[in-house]
């Protein structure tokens, strides 16, 4: 199971926004929340967190100079 109520998100965009079947589906999630006025979204990454990100899983020697 997915976990996304489906039948609410396209009632919300279909019947609240007036969209049709094909602009619904074309949307990106995000694209969608943002139409329907929620706060959508990861924030974004910030430094400290890439340089954790860094630290815990580092490049190898040949990723990090374009060698493979």
């Amino acid at each position: 199971m997915s976990g996304v109520d489906w039948p609410a998100l396209m009632r919300a965009g279909m019947r609240g926004l007036g969209l049709k079947p094909w602009e619904f589906w074309a949307l990106t999630p995000a694209e969608l929340e943002l139409m329907l006025g929620r706060p959508g979204g990861v924030a974004p990454l910030m430094r400290g967190r890439l340089d954790e990100l860094m630290r815990a899983y580092p490049d190898g020697e040949g990723e990090r100079n374009g060698d493979g």
